[in-house]
């Protein structure tokens, strides 16, 4: 079942337009939607989740429209918001089981089979009656998820669930969102490229409320191959490699810059070809949308 989100538009009373005539297919699977911070994604997941209204546009899920049949979509979906409270001095086990009664699961059994369940499959079984006020972050991010779990969802929603998890707990909550992915849609909204590239089928990027490109990661890294060049420089070269090539990234190495620049033409200068990642596709399609805001600025 896909989620078909056509021609949406939003823009907040402040004049920010936060939306501007998107249109996504999202698919059965892990969808990844990567942007910078302000790029619109946060709006986009709200909107799916019927927590605001769009000015224009439509949401299809299935045989459900999205921005009618709010009550049928909150029940086939699991939200998991970049930021949400849980009262610190309750256990997981009590806040679980409120938050089923909240989902309508009403039956006492049924309850405690689903929050069990959950709890052993989010790895807080041991935990569970500890308060949360005392857990880690991705200890939190994974009560998080066992909440948008509950009822069973065909959709759930995670926004930026990664930041601020150590290694270790960022590669277990990955592995547990890519186990929930294989049957149902599963929208991953995020600025971490790395995340996109494990776990996702299919992606999209979308910045200043826009989409830049969509497809599956390897599809769009493909269409990047033989255009990637990587150069060391010295920092007084810097303001001059910036004026003459199409400079995507710049990251120091042992202290000194590298540049990944784009070109379809060869370069000479000391440049040499690589292998394109998903990094240098994001990092590209960001400034190309940039370059294009500016160019519209100026000729206002």
């Amino acid at each position: 079942m896909d989620l078909v989100i056509t021609n949406l538009s939003k823009t907040y009373p402040n004049g920010v337009r936060a939306l501007d005539n998107i249109s996504l297919t999202i698919p059965q699977g892990m969808f990844g939607l990567l942007g910078p911070n302000g790029a619109g994604k946060s709006s986009l997941m709200r909107t799916i989740a019927t927590l605001q209204e769009p000015d224009s546009g439509s949401i299809q899920f299935g045989d459900v429209n999205v921005l009618v049949q709010k009550e049928e979509v909150r029940r086939m979906l699991g939200y998991l918001p970049q930021e949400f409270g849980l009262y610190p001095n309750l256990s997981a086990e009590t806040i679980l089981d409120h938050f089923a009664v909240l989902k309508g699961i009403t039956n006492g059994r049924e309850r405690k089979e689903q929050v069990q369940y959950l709890l052993n499959r989010t790895n807080l079984w041991e935990n569970r009656r500890k308060h949360v006020g005392g857990f880690s972050g991705g200890m939190k991010q994974r009560l998080g998820i066992a909440i948008a779990l509950l009822g069973s969802p065909k959709l759930i929603i995670v926004d930026e669930p990664t930041a601020g998890l150590d290694p270790t707990e960022r590669h277990r909550f990955l592995n547990l969102l890519s186990e929930l992915g294989e049957n149902i849609v599963v929208i991953l909204s995020t600025h971490i490229v790395e995340d996109v590239r494990e776990l996702c089928s299919s992606m999209a990027i979308i910045n200043k409320g826009k989409v830049a490109l969509s497809g599956s990661p390897e599809s769009v890294i493909e269409n990047m191959r033989g255009k990637i060049w990587k150069r060391f420089v010295a920092k007084s070269e810097m303001d001059t490699i910036a004026s003459q090539y199409a400079v995507i990234s710049t990251r120091m190495v042992s202290g000194k810059p590298l540049v990944h620049v784009y070109s379809d033409t060869p370069l000479a200068d000391g440049f040499v070809n690589i292998e394109p990642d998903l990094e240098d596709v994001y990092f590209h399609q960001i400034a190309q949308l940039q370059l294009s805001a500016s160019s519209s600025s100026e000729g206002e």
